[in-house]
């Protein structure tokens, strides 16, 4: 039984990375393929390894499988919001079928910092600018 369910996350695993595969290839932006890459390899890969401890079948594989895992899903994101953040500051070309840019006009080169929608700052909130 552990065999069958270990080889089901095997194939769960691969399908969900041959999508993240197929997604980078055929999306036409970067945004897009760092989406595709990040949400269905990281469950990718999470499948993989709850099938290796699975099959395995031993404490120290099991704790060394969820470490990898939790690893994979703290930091996964930061590192797509990173990339996604650097490639959108460095001018990289949005798709042209994209409906709205709600960074455009409102990121500054100089101080790196957001500035508020016209419509926060006529609401009187008193700051210009959000951290980031």
């Amino acid at each position: 039984m552990a065999q069958i369910m270990s080889m089901t996350l095997f194939l769960i695993g691969a399908a969900f990375m041959l999508v993240a595969a197929i997604g980078v290839v055929r999306m036409p932006d970067l945004l897009m393929r760092l989406h595709c890459s990040t949400k269905s390899a990281t469950l990718g890969v999470s499948c993989v390894m709850l099938g290796a401890a699975l099959h395995f079948s031993e404490v120290a594989i099991w704790a060394r499988a969820l470490a990898a895992i939790a690893f994979l899903f703290a930091t996964a994101p930061v590192a797509a919001h990173v990339l996604g953040r650097a490639a959108y500051v460095s001018g990289a070309p949005l798709w042209l079928g994209t409906l709205s840019d709600e960074l455009r006009g409102r990121y500054s080169q100089e101080s790196h910092r957001l500035t508020s929608p016209p419509e926060v700052l006529e609401a009187g909130s008193g700051k210009g600018t959000v951290s980031g």
